[in-house]
């Protein structure tokens, strides 16, 4: 290999954005990867090394979280009934009824919401393709609900890359950070499921008061 291939493979942008992309992508498929972390660090190794450019991380890491978004679409509306059971693995039904509920007066908002909440993408894309939303609509929506997502993560490895000048530092914190605000987000949004709806007022009681 000549001396001009090995340096191209040692840049980071060589392997920076495959990374990125690669990351984001089969976490958005298969939830083993944090995609979140990966966004972040990818960001806070563009501010504290020349390797990768931020406004590109930002478009490699839309396009992975669109790419995953589709084809986790593509497996509910035409996947059979086995692949839809792979996909709704550990979703409650409930959930899923819910939310196709809400889907079915929102439309496209929904998807961009249930990107950006935690645990809120797949029972999402789960109502999508059992309701047959349309490719059009579920495009756009999607490209913007996978826009915004990467902005959000993407500062946080800004915040991180401006705290720290060691990339390998402000990565460590892009990373802690990204998991300990999705901990966070986590928390709060099972708090809310589990705090009872406040009572109804109780319906008056139509015996008489006084005596008959």
């Amino acid at each position: 290999m000549s001396s001009g291939a090995l340096a191209a493979w040692t840049d980071g942008s060589a392997i920076g954005y495959p990374v990125v992309f690669g990351g984001v992508l089969l976490g958005s498929i298969v939830p083993v990867v944090p995609t979140g972390a990966v966004v972040g660090a990818g960001a806070a190794f563009a501010m504290t090394a020349s390797g990768l450019n931020l406004p590109l991380v930002l478009v490699v890491a839309t396009l992975a979280a669109w790419s995953g978004d589709v084809v986790t679409f593509a497996i509910c509306r035409f996947g059979g009934p086995s692949a839809v059971r792979w996909v709704a693995r550990g979703q409650h039904a409930e959930r899923i009824d819910e939310v196709r509920e809400q889907f079915r007066r929102h439309g496209w908002q929904i998807i961009v919401v249930g990107r950006l909440l935690p645990a809120g993408r797949i029972p999402v894309l789960l109502a999508a393709g059992a309701l047959a939303y349309p490719w059009r609509r579920l495009l756009p929506a999607s490209l913007l609900a996978a826009f915004l997502w990467a902005v959000a993560y993407s500062l946080l490895g800004v915040v991180s890359g401006g705290i720290f000048d060691s990339p390998l530092t402000a990565v460590l914190l892009a990373t802690v950070l990204v998991l300990v605000v999705g901990a966070v987000l986590n928390v709060v949004s099972a708090h809310r499921k589990r705090v009872p709806a406040a009572e109804e007022p109780a319906e008056p009681d139509p015996s008489p008061c006084g005596p008959a």
